[in-house]
């Protein structure tokens, strides 16, 4: 069942359009995030779903209902935002039991509901300490706990991870996940960061201008982005213009294997990283290579072709990686291709 879902909706600053005509659905129980760069229309879409942003044109429906004039005290959302906005003054039980004072919950309702959110979020017997005397992951905590303590039909989170360190954010990102599929909380979060969105979400959104350029599972943007834009935002640089015709494209790389059923004529083609292979000279594309950057995981090689087409990126083992400036030849591996929209 559907319960956020947003028809056409516009939100003009001035001459420019921070939405434009956005059309989204999201289901009971579902995570989902929003992707883009900065301008990109993500937190405009969130500020208008909460209310702190009128709509100039275009419908908001909660659980079927028009939220146009509902305002965003009675909208039933949680809000948790980056710089997580704790109040100072008050302990961080006092932090947690915020909305339910507002909503005029008993005192013995309060206690169980904030011993049981922060034995939830992992802070059991936090209530008394100090907001000041905790650390960036420990507020984050108590500022998720505050914004699902009232039960929101919909959790709202902005950036939710954006001041943690990396380590800190992997972890806390597999935990939301968990318990959001525990407690069976309607997700919406915006976040420019990719990884994140995509170990949190069942689907991602990602936008571009104030429009949605595409919308599906973690998986399906990974494995198929529908442009160039999209490719490119996800880090993938070795897109080019190219001709398919058959299950082979032309391309300033030369011939490059499609898989079968690609779409036909001119477009752009995305090759992974993965699928740049290198082979022994005088085999494949003669390329130089121009630097190598350390992955963890793996290599990322980029390679110069001879012939001056555009510079192509590998992934390779951390022992088949070669040395700057070797010459080696490239290959393409079709399965590693993606025809773009």
């Amino acid at each position: 069942m559907t319960l956020l879902r947003l028809d056409a909706v516009t939100v003009r600053f001035g001459e420019r359009k921070a939405l434009d005509g956005v059309d989204l659905e999201v289901a009971e129980h579902e995570t989902v995030c929003v992707l883009g760069p900065s301008g990109s229309g993500k937190s405009t879409l969130l500020r208008a779903v909460a209310g702190l942003q009128p709509v100039d044109t275009g419908r908001i429906l909660l659980g079927g209902a028009d939220q146009t004039s509902v305002p965003t005290h009675r909208r039933g959302v949680g809000l948790m935002f980056q710089d997580h906005q704790l109040f100072p003054q008050r302990d961080v039980g006092g932090n947690v039991a915020f909305g339910l004072r507002m909503r005029g919950a008993a005192r013995s309702e309060q206690e169980r509901r904030v011993a049981e959110l922060l034995d939830l979020v992992g802070l059991p017997g936090a209530g008394r300490r100090a907001v000041a005397a905790l650390s960036g992951g420990e507020q984050q905590r108590v500022a998720l706990a505050r914004a699902l303590a009232p039960s929101p039909r919909l959790l709202m989170l902005d950036e939710p991870l954006g001041q943690l360190d990396r380590t800190l954010r992997e972890r806390l990102v597999v935990e939301l996940r968990q318990l959001f599929g525990q407690l069976g909380t309607t997700v919406l979060a915006v976040t420019h960061d990719q990884g994140e969105a995509f170990a949190l979400a069942d689907r991602v959104v990602v936008m571009r201008d104030g429009r949605i350029a595409q919308v599906g599972t973690p998986l399906e943007v990974w494995q198929r982005p529908a442009s160039a834009f999209v490719a490119r935002f996800l880090g993938f640089d070795n897109v080019v213009p190219a001709t398919v015709a058959g299950e082979a494209a032309d391309t300033p790389w030369g011939k490059v294997p499609v898989p079968a059923g690609a779409p036909q004529g001119p477009g752009e083609l995305l090759v992974r990283p993965a699928g740049v292979r290198l082979v022994e000279p005088p085999e494949g594309l003669p390329c130089t290579v121009a630097g190598r950057t350390f992955r963890g995981t793996h290599v990322s090689v980029l390679l110069r072709p001879e012939d001056g087409a555009p510079l192509l990126e590998a992934a390779c083992a951390l022992r088949d990686a070669p040395e700057d400036g070797a010459r080696v030849g490239v290959a393409f591996d079709a399965g590693e291709v993606v025809v773009l929209s």
